[in-house]
């Protein structure tokens, strides 16, 4: 398995339109890819306009899949404009 965390940081007016734009994804990423264990969408308690997607693929095939999926690229290009920066995306190997 791997794990992946996003840390997506939000300009403050616009997290509305961010969720929106995000739970239409995440929809889409249960209803197509088996392989997407988890997809959750947070949101930090510390933080304002922080969010972190914890993510949970079978195998590295499953994230390859993820990744290059039509939805998956339209909806950053949707959410960009709403974004206070990159994205930074760390990587984890599960311990089993």
């Amino acid at each position: 398995m791997i794990g992946v965390v996003a840390t997506l940081k939000v300009q403050p007016d616009k997290t509305g339109e961010f969720e929106a734009v995000f739970l239409d994804l995440a929809a889409k990423v249960k209803a197509n890819e088996p392989g997407a264990i988890v997809y959750q969408l947070t949101k930090s308690k510390a933080e304002a306009g922080v969010y972190k997607v914890l993510e949970l693929y079978a195998s590295a095939d499953a994230l390859k899949h993820h990744g290059g999926t039509d939805y998956f690229k339209a909806s950053g290009a949707a959410m960009a404009p709403f974004l206070a920066g990159r994205p930074e995306i760390e990587y984890l190997d599960a311990v089993e």
